[in-house]
């Protein structure tokens, strides 16, 4: 499963941490969400993340109310 995140268009509201802190947090640089273990491809940022972790991501991405976390298999 692949996370990607526009990173660019985040507004710093914090669900995505709420919903998943084991792979979302704020930097503290520029108040925006970090995609833990993502990287960074052009304009956006993506992880390779197990199974396990999609329905954390998918409340992560539903969360977002900017809607710029995608979630593909």
């Amino acid at each position: 499963m692949k996370i990607t995140i526009y990173r660019s268009k985040c507004i710093g509201c914090n669900y995505c941490v709420e919903a998943w802190p084991e792979r979302w947090q704020m930097s503290k640089r520029d108040g925006k969400c970090v995609l833990i273990g993502g990287k960074k491809k052009g304009q956006v940022y993506q992880a390779e993340v197990g199974e396990y972790e999609r329905k954390y991501n998918e409340r992560a991405a539903e969360a977002c109310p900017v809607n710029i976390i995608r979630i593909n298999d």
